[in-house]
C-alpha cells in the first residue's frame, strides 16, 4: 500500500476521481440526451404554432402557444401542421427526406449547401440546399405555410420562423426562438408588441404576381423609423437602439423571400392553385 502522503498515492486518488466523475458525465450525458431532444422538438414545435398564431380552448379561454402545456403542443401540433422538405433551387417537395435531416449541419456541408448570393446580405456564405417547411392544415385544406428564416444581426445569428398565408404574399407571424442580441436592444425581436405589427404585413409590391415577381417587387421589411404612406402596407418601425439587428431582419426577410431562397417554393405553389 502506497504512503497516505506520497505523490504516487495523491495520483492515483486523483485519477480514480477523474475516471469515476467521467463516468457520471457520460451515463448522465447518454440518459439525458432522449429528453433533450425531446425539450428540443418541444420547443420548436412551440415556436411554429406562436408564428402560426395558432390557440387552444381551455375552459373558454383561447391559450396562445407560450401559455401551452406540452400535451397541448404535441396534440395541436400533430392535428394541425405538416412537415415537408423543400429543395430550394426548384421549390419542390423532396420525395421520401430523411426524417433526421438537419439544415443547420447540412449548411456547413460542402457536399450539401451552396454559396449565398444576390444583393441581400444575411451574414453568411452558405446555406443549406434543402430544408423543412411546414404546413399548417384545417383537414386538407393548407392555410399557412411556416418557413425557416435566419441572418446575422449584430451579435449573432438570428433564427426564426415566419407563416405565411395560403395568398403566398401575407405574412401571419413571425417569431425568433434563438439569438444573442443584446436584452432591450437587438433582444426586442421577441417583444410580443414588435412581433404583432408583422400580422398582415405584404411581401410583394401590390399587383405584384406571385409567379413572376423579381428582386424589386419584394416590399417587406424593416423601416428606419416608424413606416407612413405606402410603406406601411409592407414594412414595421424599427428596433429602437437597434439599428444593426433591423437591419440583419431586413434583409434575411428579403432574402429568404427571394428566388435565393422560397421564392420559387412560393411561385411553384402560386401555380399550381392559380393565385
Amino acid at each position: 500500500m502506497l504512503p497516505k502522503d506520497s505523490m504516487a498515492n495523491t495520483l492515483v486518488v486523483s485519477l480514480a476521481l477523474c475516471v469515476v466523475c467521467s463516468l457520471l458525465v457520460s451515463t448522465a450525458a447518454v440518459g439525458l440526451k432522449g429528453i433533450q431532444q425531446k425539450n428540443k422538438q418541444l420547443d420548436q414545435q412551440r415556436n411554429i404554432l406562436a408564428a402560426a398564431g395558432l390557440t387552444v380552448d381551455r375552459d373558454g379561454e383561447a391559450i396562445t402557444a407560450d401559455k401551452m402545456t406540452s400535451k397541448e403542443i404535441e396534440k395541436l401540433f400533430d392535428e394541425r401542421v405538416t412537415r415537408k422538405m423543400v429543395d430550394l433551387e426548384s421549390g419542390s417537395y423532396v420525395e421520401d427526406p430523411d426524417a433526421s435531416f438537419d439544415p443547420r449541419k447540412a449548411a456547413r456541408d460542402p457536399s450539401e449547401n451552396v454559396s449565398v448570393e444576390g444583393p441581400f446580405d444575411i451574414g453568411q456564405a452558405n446555406r443549406e440546399k434543402k430544408t423543412w417547411v411546414f404546413l399548417v392544415q384545417d383537414g386538407e385544406t393548407v392555410e399557412q405555410y411556416i418557413v425557416p428564416v435566419y441572418g446575422m444581426g449584430l451579435w449573432s445569428t438570428l433564427y426564426g420562423y415566419v407563416a405565411v398565408d395560403s395568398d403566398f404574399r401575407t405574412i401571419k407571424g413571425l417569431t425568433y426562438y434563438e439569438h444573442a442580441e443584446t436584452p432591450g436592444l437587438g433582444g426586442e425581436v421577441e417583444n410580443p408588441k414588435w412581433k404583432a405589427q408583422w400580422v398582415g404585413k405584404q411581401i410583394y409590391s401590390e399587383g405584384a404576381d406571385v409567379e413572376t415577381a423579381s428582386v424589386n417587387d419584394i416590399r417587406v421589411g424593416v423601416a428606419k423609423g416608424s413606416p407612413s404612406g405606402d410603406n406601411a402596407k409592407y414594412m414595421v418601425d424599427g428596433l429602437s437602439g437597434a439599428t444593426i439587428t433591423s437591419r440583419g431582419v431586413d434583409s434575411m426577410l428579403k432574402y429568404w423571400f427571394s428566388d435565393e431562397g422560397f421564392g420559387p417554393y412560393f411561385k411553384q405553389l402560386a401555380a399550381q392553385q392559380g393565385a
